[in-house]
């Protein structure tokens, strides 16, 4: 095996930005990602349009073109593609890693089904969108039940139930009502997510006060069948006709790496341990970078402050692949 300076893994928007920045400090480097480039986005809804400014998704200096105010998920996935282009980044997809293991000189080696790749370093930015939050409930596996949410012309004249209350939920809902569907929202709180987007909430909230949409606040879903999905409110059992599942409830990152490498993390929030400055964790040479620092609570990480992390990252390495080296 050829021995790298730094393995990312991770080919999003954070990932690219680490290895942008490794390219540019002359270490040798590899990407490997389980899925396409940019995966998580191209599983975002078909037509979403992103909460942020074009300049905030950018990586490498490169200028990402918007027709409008705000990008599209497609506007994003052409980007990020040309940005791969120009740089000549050495990324692998569709190569998963299944473990990462220390050997006995301190470096670390991937095994993935393709082959091994050894380096001295290790990033993880995989992010948190391959893991949804399960709400533990029966059905919950059902084919007709999915924890991502595409497109709606699928589910024309169709009962649809959507479990959530934040943006993808809210969005969902709209999109499904707008194709056709007959869309009831299930939300455990009093009142839809607070960080709802602007130009989103006065059409969602008209919908439902209209009774276009249907709506249960305050509710607890307790199973779901083929049929239908129970839920109880104010003390009464209630079954809503569902043909289709939307349970939008969140994701988390996945610690099965922490695990593999010991990298500290609390069990609950499942945040892991790292130095704020360098991204390092407890575990020497193994850094973090993009919303896989926050755990549960991914709210605070996006990829307009997650992509920073890359500099910092390639920096620390750099400093310490020259100090080995010399």
């Amino acid at each position: 095996m050829e021995s790298l300076d730094v393995l990312i893994v991770g080919a999003g928007p954070t990932g690219l930005a680490c290895a942008i920045e490794s390219q540019k400090l002359e270490l040798k480097y590899v990407v490997l990602e389980k899925g396409c480039l940019t995966n998580s986005i191209f599983h975002f809804p078909a037509q979403m349009i992103f909460f942020t400014t074009p300049e905030l998704l950018e990586i490498g200096g490169m200028p990402l073109v918007s027709e409008r105010e705000k990008p599209t998920r497609n506007e994003a996935l052409k980007y990020y593609r040309r940005v791969v282009g120009a740089y000549g980044l050495n990324v692998h997809p569709y190569t998963e890693v299944l473990r990462i293991e220390r050997t006995a000189e301190g470096s670390f080696t991937a095994v993935t089904p393709a082959g091994a790749y050894n380096a001295r370093a290790v990033v993880i930015a995989t992010g948190y969108y391959d893991n949804p939050n399960f709400m533990g409930i029966p059905g919950e596996d059902l084919p007709h039940v999915s924890h991502y949410y595409s497109e709606a012309h699928a589910f024309s004249n169709r009962d649809v139930v959507v479990i959530g209350g934040k943006n993808s939920a809210a969005e969902a809902a709209l999109e499904l009502f707008r194709g056709g569907a007959r869309v009831t929202l299930i939300h455990r709180g009093a009142e839809l997510g607070q960080n709802v987007k602007y130009w989103v909430r006065p059409d969602i909230e008209n919908r439902l006060k209209a009774g276009e949409i249907k709506s249960y606040f305050n509710a607890k879903v307790n199973a779901i069948t083929p049929g239908c999905v129970n839920i109880s409110q104010q003390g009464s059992q209630i079954e809503v006709a569902a043909q289709h599942v939307f349970a939008l409830t969140g994701y988390h990152c996945t610690t099965r790496f922490f695990d593999q490498l010991g990298v500290t993390y609390d069990r609950e929030t499942l945040k892991p341990q790292f130095d704020s400055k360098t991204f390092e964790t407890n575990v020497s040479g193994v850094y973090l970078a993009g919303s896989v620092t926050g755990g549960k609570h991914n709210g605070d990480i996006f990829i307009e402050n997650g992509r920073l992390h890359g500099a910092v990252v390639a920096s620390m390495i750099s400093s310490k692949s020259t100090n080995a080296r010399s």
